[in-house]
């Protein structure tokens, strides 16, 4: 059996979603290929307390790693579930402050010159218009933990002052999103095929998950027939190189980057975040889990400074 547990937020609790549905599925096959696997409760009214939200889970022989499987937590929650896991000799593969600076993008950002779109940090509207004066306009608008792509393409992208005061407004009232800080980021054209039916253009971007100095596997962002989502040996050899620099930089054992092809050819890092936390629908999951096995429940090569 894999000497690596996986802690799973899969539950019935959860209204239908296709985010619940993917995390069904990857815990699934996590399961048929043997990891221990564990519910953690998406939230405590029922457990009440971090410890008894974890009293099912017996505590192993020696240290044992542990990967998150779920939806983004607060840092009071990480953190809370971090330091009781560890108390009981399980240990999630990022810290608390590796977490935050893979998951919040203002905190990456600085770490990242030359590798991503140039951006500004604010944290009130006031700022936006020094950041425009210094990026210029269209500028893509995001929070430090996401962006607000579901709603559509206008609520990314600003074409003026008025339209990022607006954006960045909005953000800051959605402290889930932004945390109090938002970003103002160069616009990129990236290399596309195809417009979603809201208008935001698919870009040529791919979602890539590290441990260490190792690549566990990746995936297209997008569903669909796309015929970008299919890469020549230097068009790949060029992504995983950016996603290896980047992870080199972060120094974060389980990274996400994602990546996009620009239209001159060059990839550029689109954001980072802790990988326990993002969706897994376009990986090969059988081969993602046996990579997690080898290299983590193996004891591949892994990063703990930070």
């Amino acid at each position: 059996m894999p000497s690596l547990i996986v802690l799973s937020e899969a539950t019935d609790q959860l209204a239908p979603s296709a985010s619940r549905q993917d995390l069904k599925a990857a815990t699934a096959i996590a399961r048929l290929l043997g990891f221990p696997v564990y519910t953690l409760p998406p939230d405590l009214r029922r457990a009440t307390t971090v410890a008894n939200a974890i009293a099912h889970i017996p505590p192993p022989a020696t240290e044992t790693p542990a990967l998150w499987l779920g939806f983004i937590p607060t840092p009071e929650r990480y953190t809370a579930f971090y330091q009781a896991l560890l108390q009981n000799g399980i240990r999630l593969l990022n810290t608390p402050t590796q977490h935050r600076k893979a998951l919040e993008f203002d905190r990456a950002y600085p770490l990242l010159a030359g590798l991503t779109p140039e951006s500004v940090i604010v944290q009130d509207v006031e700022a936006c218009e020094a950041a425009i004066a210094q990026l210029g306009l269209p500028v893509f608008v995001r929070g430090a933990v996401q962006s607000y792509k579901e709603k559509g393409w206008q609520s990314c992208v600003a074409h003026s002052l008025a339209e990022a005061q607006h954006l960045t407004q909005q953000l800051l009232h959605l402290p889930q999103w932004s945390r109090g800080r938002v970003l103002l980021r160069r616009l990129e054209k990236l290399k596309r095929d195809r417009t979603a039916p809201d208008g935001f253009p698919l870009g040529r971007e791919f979602r890539i998950l590290l441990y260490g100095k190792s690549i566990l596997s990746y995936g297209y962002q997008w569903e669909g027939d796309d015929p970008y989502r299919y890469l020549s040996v230097p068009e790949e050899e060029g992504m995983f190189a950016i996603a290896l620099e980047a992870a080199r930089r972060l120094q974060v054992p389980y990274l996400a980057v994602d990546v996009a092809q620009l239209e001159a050819g060059d990839w550029t890092v689109i954001e980072t975040c802790d990988a326990q936390f993002v969706g897994l629908t376009q990986m090969p999951l059988i081969q993602f889990w046996y990579e997690v096995g080898r290299q983590v429940g193996e004891g591949g090569d892994n990063v703990r400074s930070g």
